[in-house]
């Protein structure tokens, strides 16, 4: 394991929120918008004249270092309350402390020259990523009609953001903030502070994409009935099969199709005997789970989770990241009729999460062929986002009518499941 990052997430919230806080956030965030903006101009003349003190004596001003953690942490504050992940309203000044979300930063120390040098080309990766998480606000120019401009906003990370619009509306409902989703959105903008301390010259330590690492200390989600188990420590890579994956891939991208043909009329007679009579038919299920289980270990291969060509049959155990998928059981009639309209908000928490995917396999990729292992982080990530495609995938086919569950965290396991395991 490598050792903790200098920039910590803390999270201090209940999950409860204020309904008319929340219906009017947007609004109520105007202040803050013009804000941002106002101290995101000055802060480009903060960040070149860091870049040149810390190229020339090896380590950040001491002033400079304060005023860009202030505005690391306001961003972070500001995220936290748009995306839902905290309820109170933040201040203008990126105090420490002042929010129940809120990061730790370092004080300046050495840095490598070399690395300051080149650091905006390095942290493109880091920025590729926090995009599709969420959090961290950024510099740009647009074009609009034909005039060029200068804006500031926030990277629209599309899993932050997906998992604000549905917590927006579950929050209205029930006055809480699905902790799944918090999670989730506490995951994206923990790493798009790590992305702009690190451009920021903060720190020289690369951003972490580490899911477990980013929420220490939060608490874990109850462990769900889909769950992933294997080899978590070896992230070798065969440099050739790497190279060459989007080949390798094809022969089993032809019999996902063929097979997903015939599965689909095994999940229609599957929903209607669950209908019926309020409990999977053994032999649809156990034909069902091959096929979810085949698909993990395929996406596990292309997306470079994994190393080894995996077989075509979907068995238990095959491959080094695996799935354990429940049996057959009792499930209410009325969530298997409705299952594909109750499973619209875990698709697009998928699809967010699937654009992360790409990123990592991208970056993954290249790492792949310099090294030969997967980057810790990246690797775990993918691990995040085909568990939670997985369980997406064995609720819509009426697998099990456990909700898929949003939060980055490995479920923690109930008591009862503890002792069955020690006897």
């Amino acid at each position: 394991m490598h050792p903790e990052h200098p920039v910590r997430l803390v999270i201090r919230d209940d999950l409860k929120r204020n309904r008319l806080t929340v219906f009017f956030r947007l609004i109520l965030a105007i202040p803050h918008f013009i804000w941002i903006f106002l101290w995101s101009i000055a802060m480009i003349a903060v960040a070149i004249a860091n870049w040149l003190v810390t190229l020339s004596t090896g380590t950040p001003h001491a002033t400079l270092h304060r005023w860009s953690c202030a505005y690391i942490r306001y961003t972070l504050h500001l995220n936290a309350y748009l995306y839902l992940v905290g309820d109170p309203y933040p201040g203008f000044a990126g105090e420490e402390s002042e929010y129940p979300v809120d990061v730790r930063l370092p004080p300046p120390g050495p840095q490598e020259r070399w690395k300051t040098a080149v650091r905006i080309f390095l942290a493109l990766p880091a920025f590729a990523l926090a995009t599709a998480l969420g959090g961290g606000f950024a510099w740009g120019f647009t074009s609009r009609s034909g005039k060029s401009g200068y804006y500031s906003g926030g990277t629209r990370g599309a899993l932050a953001g997906v998992c604000a619009v549905l917590g927006w509306f579950a929050i209205l409902a029930r006055g809480t903030m699905p902790k799944g989703l918090r999670d989730a959105s506490a995951y994206g903008i923990g790493y798009g502070a790590q992305t702009l301390a690190y451009f920021l010259f903060v720190t020289d330590r690369y951003p972490d994409a580490d899911p477990t690492a980013m929420l220490d200390g939060v608490g874990r989600p109850p462990e769900h009935v889909v769950r992933l188990v294997g080899d978590a420590d070896d992230l070798r890579l065969s440099r050739l099969t790497v190279f060459f994956r989007l080949l390798l891939v094809i022969p089993h991208a032809v019999w996902l199709v063929l097979w997903g043909i015939a599965t689909l009329v095994a999940v229609v007679m599957n929903w209607f005997a669950t209908w019926f009579s309020g409990e999977n038919a053994p032999v649809l299920h156990d034909f069902i789970s091959r096929y979810v289980r085949y698909q993990l270990h395929v996406s596990a291969f292309f997306y470079l989770a994994a190393n080894p060509m995996p077989s075509f049959g979907g068995r238990p155990g095959s491959y080094p990241i695996d799935l354990e998928l429940p049996g057959p059981s009792r499930q209410s009639r009325w969530t298997a009729f409705f299952r594909l309209v109750l499973a619209i908000p875990a698709f697009f928490v998928s699809s967010a999460l699937g654009y992360g995917l790409l990123v990592t396999a991208f970056l993954t990729w290249f790492v792949g062929l310099a090294r030969g292992a997967a980057p810790w982080g990246l690797r775990n990530f993918a691990a995040y986002a085909l568990r939670y495609q997985a369980q997406v995938n064995a609720y819509l086919f009426v697998l099990t009518e456990a909700y898929p569950h949003a939060s980055p965290l490995e479920g923690a396991p109930t008591p009862e499941h503890e002792f069955a395991e020690a006897a």
